[in-house]
């Protein structure tokens, strides 16, 4: 199930939400939350809820057997062997089909590759699942002894399929006792609109343009043609993602639920690593955490677990080789950053700062999009003008110009609202002690996400494709 369909919007969410609050104590209220959770899950694939159960089972039993060998081999040993499980389960329906046709190319055993259909979500919920263990262990939360409320935490639907990923230290307590109020219930909903509009109405639009053009072969597309076309997948990108984690967010709010924020307008950032500050925060904070302080290479060698965290993080997106090389090509830049310093760094030019970030940040998601390693290197032809030689390729194309003007406000009104406008709107009338502008916004915001609806509405109707970017993460 998604959560941009007229399905989920109209009958499922309302009738979770009647159920929720027809619920009279805390524990029945987790066990609404939890049936509707399986029946989100199970919608599309039923098979993988078994998966979802056993990983949930394997987890929580690692939490109680840590608990239970604290303080000696025991508990390591039970560390060791759960992560392991997950990670393995994570490689066999992720990755066993790219690890085997690698390893035919390189060796001629002509092995069987597997077409294994991944589960919706598992590279989430393993790393949320990953997360409590290593946390059990190092006592930053307490063992759930109640494994109901453990699988509430893991199934929870709002970001069970592509996050952000949560921590049980950020819920701990919310599972076990949590209230909503009015405002959770006016907030959420609004968030939930606000990030089913940025997906409808900017994110499949975007996307019918870089589809237009980079959904083909590439060679002999110009070089303006190129450098649009990949500033418009990185918005799609941003406002796929970022939509899915307002709506996540939102959700969350309108069930007693606080999840961390994902998102804070990354295109507004000055370096690399201000732009990873700002970005898919719950995977950088997972790999910041749990494994470039670990000092897998010793202590003296944080720049092996700097490269190490970048090759993850590609890895992680998708068994692919362009993904691999983009987490690198991004650790690479973070390492420069590093190595300059920051108060280097700081005395750039702010419009150079400006230009060199997004330079690397768009660049960098022509690496994301291309899995096809001939076309990624006919677009780096594309973008530095080699194939007006190599292809003869125009540099600019009456195609790409057309649709930049009959796209004009589509593109400037996502470049505009990608930036950190809408925050300083809701200052003007929030957080200023005037009754008459916090009412005025509080009128306008609503009949504002009144009509949004109206607009993800009429554009549903008889749309069948509307999947999440990261659900094939």
């Amino acid at each position: 199930m998604v959560f941009a369909d007229l399905f989920f919007i109209y009958c499922f969410l309302p009738l979770c939400l009647v159920s929720y609050f027809l619920a009279r104590s805390l524990p029945a209220k987790n066990v609404v939350l939890i049936v509707f959770s399986l029946l989100f899950y199970a919608w599309g694939e039923p098979l993988w809820i078994l998966l979802l159960l056993f990983s949930s089972l394997l987890n929580w039993g690692a939490g109680i057997l840590i608990q239970r060998f604290r303080g000696g081999p025991g508990a390591r040993a039970v560390v060791a062997g759960a992560i392991a499980v997950d990670l393995l389960l994570l490689v066999i329906f992720k990755y066993s089909g790219f690890l085997l046709e690698n390893l035919n190319a390189l060796t001629h055993l002509g092995l069987p590759v597997p077409s294994i259909r991944m589960p919706i979500g598992i590279s989430f919920f393993t790393f949320q699942a990953i997360s409590y263990v290593l946390d059990c262990y190092w006592e930053t939360v307490a063992v759930q002894r109640r494994w109901t409320r453990f699988l509430l935490y893991l199934s929870l639907f709002p970001q069970l399929i592509a996050g952000p990923i949560v921590r049980y230290s950020t819920i701990e307590e919310e599972v076990e006792n949590r209230s909503v109020t009015l405002t959770d219930l006016s907030d959420g909903a609004l968030r939930v609109i606000v990030g089913l509009s940025k997906k409808v109405i900017l994110a499949n639009n975007l996307w019918g343009i870089v589809d237009s053009f980079f959904g083909q072969d590439i060679t002999g597309l110009s070089v303006l043609g190129t450098w649009y076309t990949v500033i418009v997948y990185s918005l799609y990108v941003y406002f796929d993602f970022s939509g899915y984690s307002d709506i996540a967010i939102g959700l969350g709010r309108m069930f007693g639920f606080h999840f961390d924020e994902n998102f804070r307008h990354p295109f507004a950032c000055k370096t690399i690593a201000e732009f990873w500050q700002r970005w898919h925060i719950s995977l950088g904070s997972f790999f910041r955490d749990y494994l470039l302080y670990v000092p897998i290479f010793g202590k003296n060698r944080k720049y092996l677990s700097l490269f190490l965290v970048w090759f993850c993080t590609g890895v992680w997106h998708g068994a692919a080789w362009n993904y691999m090389i983009w987490g690198l090509y991004f650790g690479c830049f973070i390492f420069f950053e590093q190595k300059l310093g920051k108060k280097r760094i700081k005395r750039w030019p702010i419009w150079w700062k400006h230009i060199y970030s997004k330079l690397v940040i768009v660049i960098g998601f022509g690496i994301f999009y291309f899995e096809d390693l001939g076309q990624l290197g006919q677009f780096f032809l594309n973008i530095t003008g080699v194939g007006m030689i190599t292809s003869a390729a125009p540099f600019w194309d009456p195609i790409t110009w057309a649709s930049l003007l009959n796209n004009l406000f589509l593109v400037a009104g996502s470049v505009a609202f990608s930036l950190p406008l809408l925050p300083r709107v809701k200052k003007f009338f929030f957080e200023d002690s005037n009754d008459v502008l916090y009412i005025a916004g509080r009128a306008g915001s609503a009949v504002l996400c009144l009509g949004l609806l109206a607009a993800v509405t009429i554009l549903l109707v008889d749309t069948t494709n509307n999947v999440f970017l990261y659900w094939r993460f």
